[in-house]
């Protein structure tokens, strides 16, 4: 992809936003970034998910390392859900490309969509509930998180901190955290699949990674200053935000 000054700068912004975004909820940024490089910049499917995955990693890697020092979380815990993520990222990523990925994505944003509002009603209800299953388990959300990863390239903190939230009952910023642990090595895998198939344009993910690198930091740092509560409202109304970004996205393309 050749740049001229808008193009550079359109990159520059997008990467600042999502590099903010994916500190404050502790995600890659993939989930937007996929359909803007698809819609605006005319890449291809594979090539805008493998360009975003290569802003993602430095994105997830700072923004994990910040969440960790501030929330620290047991290492079997971080360890375990890295692996079964990893694990089924890479298993998933072997099918991905037989499977129809505009289906797909409309059945995430549907989900998105259910885990959105259900999280929003347990925020109005308030109260905590208790965890519904034991701690030990939390290695099990690693796999929902990787099958994200490894399908759609994208989605698998969207996935997981709802998940880590809801099922054991964590503060959101600890479910963030657990997030992070999940989707940083599933994003490496998933990055060195699409750049084995050459599904990469490496110039502009790494513009897009330089913008992003900078301002992640300012969203970790948002991110525990809010109360637990509005971090969750927020966190909800970015996950109904986002599915409606795929399935409108969706049906452009289609058109």
């Amino acid at each position: 992809m050749s740049f001229d000054l808008i193009s550079l700068t359109g990159i520059a912004l997008l990467g600042g936003a999502l590099g903010f975004a994916g500190g404050l909820f502790g995600i890659g940024g993939g989930i937007v970034a996929v359909p803007v490089l698809a819609l605006l910049f005319g890449m291809s499917q594979p090539v805008a998910q493998g360009t975003a995955l290569v802003m993602m990693v430095p994105n997830l890697l700072i923004a994990c390392w910040r969440y960790a020092r501030l929330n620290p979380i047991p290492l079997w815990e971080g360890l375990g859900v890295a692996f079964t993520a990893t694990l089924s990222t890479w298993l998933s990523a072997q099918v991905a490309n037989s499977i129809d990925q505009g289906l797909l994505r409309s059945l995430f944003a549907v989900f998105l969509l259910i885990v959105a509002a259900r999280m929003f009603l347990k925020i109005e209800s308030e109260g905590r509930s208790g965890a519904l299953i034991d701690r030990r388990f939390s290695p099990l959300v690693g796999i929902a998180g990787g099958l994200s990863m490894g399908l759609l390239g994208v989605g698998g903190g969207l996935v997981t901190a709802p998940l880590f939230s809801r099922l054991f009952d964590l503060p959101q910023r600890v479910s963030q955290s657990l997030g992070l642990a999940v989707v940083t090595p599933s994003a490496l895998i998933a990055l060195s699949a699409y750049a084995g198939h050459g599904n990469v344009d490496w110039l502009t993910g790494l513009c897009l990674a330089a913008s992003g690198a900078v301002t992640v930091s300012s969203g970790v740092t948002l991110a525990h200053k809010l109360p637990d509560r509005q971090l969750k409202l927020v966190f909800s109304a970015m996950l109904a935000v986002t599915a409606a970004w795929l399935l409108v996205g969706h049906w452009v393309m289609k058109a």
